[in-house]
């Protein structure tokens, strides 16, 4: 049987026991906070990086469309020009064909407006022989009809519209004469022949044109005259 003296004894030793126990749990307790604050943060840190991760995915996607449509803008661009620089390299071909084309028809123009008096000269003196059949007229004759066929070959057309209705793109008027004879606004007499080269304008020809009596009304408008 234990004495009291025992059991007094033994009861501070079990108190300060469990004194000690509720030491250690505490002391546990708090060891564990900080682990598992440490832990939520991790947790915490965990989430905002897929949060930014996806932020700046969106922005790449945002900055990437916009990349295209620039692109897009400046290949629209850059069509436009190569269509534009297409389109007048082909006008200029065009240009320059055509260029070379009048050079050809008409590099002789110049030829032929010094030739003209020539031929009006040898015209002349036809007119001034009359039915003259010497030799000098003929010759005189045949210089003209040779010089009047080079020229022909050249593409030189003579205009000599005598009886012809007035044409003010290719006729002169020098005077109008009453001929109740002919139609009005017609060619009564050619004063120079004129000359085109291969269809061009080179000179008109100088004409006098008749007009109505003056008892007769005007069929249409008179041409004008040259003094």
């Amino acid at each position: 049987m234990a004495l009291p003296e025992d059991e007094a004894k033994q009861t501070p030793e079990s108190g300060e026991e469990t004194f000690e126990n509720e030491a250690l749990k505490q002391e546990a307790s708090e060891q564990e906070t900080p682990e598992q604050e440490a832990s939520e943060q991790i947790e915490a840190d965990n989430g905002d990086g897929s949060s930014g991760q996806q932020g700046t995915d969106d922005e790449l996607e945002l900055l990437g469309d916009e990349a295209l449509a620039t692109a897009l803008l400046e290949v629209e661009k850059f069509r436009d020009l190569a269509l534009r620089a297409e389109a007048e390299m082909q006008n200029l071909q065009r240009r320059t064909a055509r260029d070379v084309e009048n050079a050809h028809k008409f590099g002789v123009e110049k030829f032929v407006q010094n030739m003209l008096p020539v031929v009006d000269s040898l015209e002349k003196a036809i007119e001034s022989t009359g039915d003259n059949a010497d030799a000098i007229a003929q010759g005189v004759r045949l210089c003209h009809k040779l010089m009047v066929d080079t020229l022909n070959k050249e593409g030189v057309e003579i205009i000599d519209p005598v009886g012809e209705p007035f044409d003010p793109n290719e006729h002169q008027a020098m005077s109008m004469v009453e001929n109740p004879d002919m139609e009005p606004n017609s060619v009564l007499a050619v004063v120079q022949k004129g000359c085109k080269l291969n269809g061009r304008l080179v000179r008109p020809a100088m004409v006098m044109v008749t007009k109505a009596p003056a008892d007769q009304a005007p069929v249409g408008p008179a041409p004008e005259t040259t003094e």
